[in-house]
């Protein structure tokens, strides 16, 4: 399966807390809930679209449990379809058991066992959120999509995606797509190093 990350982030790069105040007030942060007025019927096709090509999630623990205290009690729509019927490993150095149905704690050597992950057949074993997971996973080259989701806002605090002392990396733009409400969904694939050059 092909390793895909979908994240949410302003133009300043902050993903914390986008669905909502209460979602992540890690280091004290205060302005959570900063996607919803961007909402829309084409975020909303591009979001389903995506689920229905998953054959399975890994999650980290706190998206983990986001989305097991909500999306069990939901039905009847791509996403709620696919969370609750496919494969969730669960990475967590704490948690020892995961009770969600189809959930399954991942723990030892991550990047040995996202590659075994990996090496399973499918289409896609996909992340969403999960920052400090795609953190890890970057740093081990293990990310081979990434679906930046970019919303026209600047925060100017938060946890950001690509902190200092990420692995270099080069991608490929592979699709483009804005809404209407200026939402900007950027899918790009990993290609190796970056290439280093005087203009």
């Amino acid at each position: 399966m092909k390793l895909t990350l979908t994240q949410m982030v302003t133009l300043d790069g902050v993903m914390q807390g986008p669905g909502g105040p209460d979602e992540d007030t890690g280091g004290g942060f205060t302005q959570g809930g900063w996607v919803w007025s961007y909402f829309d019927e084409d975020f909303s096709g591009f979001v389903d679209e995506n689920f229905r090509r998953a054959d399975a999630f890994l999650l980290g623990r706190r998206t983990y449990e986001i989305f097991a205290a909500y999306w069990p009690k939901q039905s009847g729509d791509p996403v709620s379809d696919a969370l609750n019927s496919l494969p969730k490993y669960v990475a967590s150095t704490t948690l020892t058991s995961a009770d969600w149905e189809g959930s399954q704690v991942i723990g030892g050597d991550l990047a040995a066992a996202v590659t075994a992950l990996k090496e399973q057949p499918g289409r896609e074993l996909q992340m969403h959120g999960s920052a400090g997971l795609a953190r890890s996973l970057f740093g081990h080259g293990l990310i081979d999509t990434v679906h930046l989701i970019t919303v026209p806002v600047v925060l100017g605090a938060g946890e950001r995606l690509f902190a200092e002392g990420t692995l270099p990396t080069a991608f490929h733009n592979a699709d483009t797509r804005v809404t209407r409400t200026g939402v900007v969904i950027g899918t790009y694939e990993r290609e190796g190093t970056p290439e280093y050059a005087s203009i």
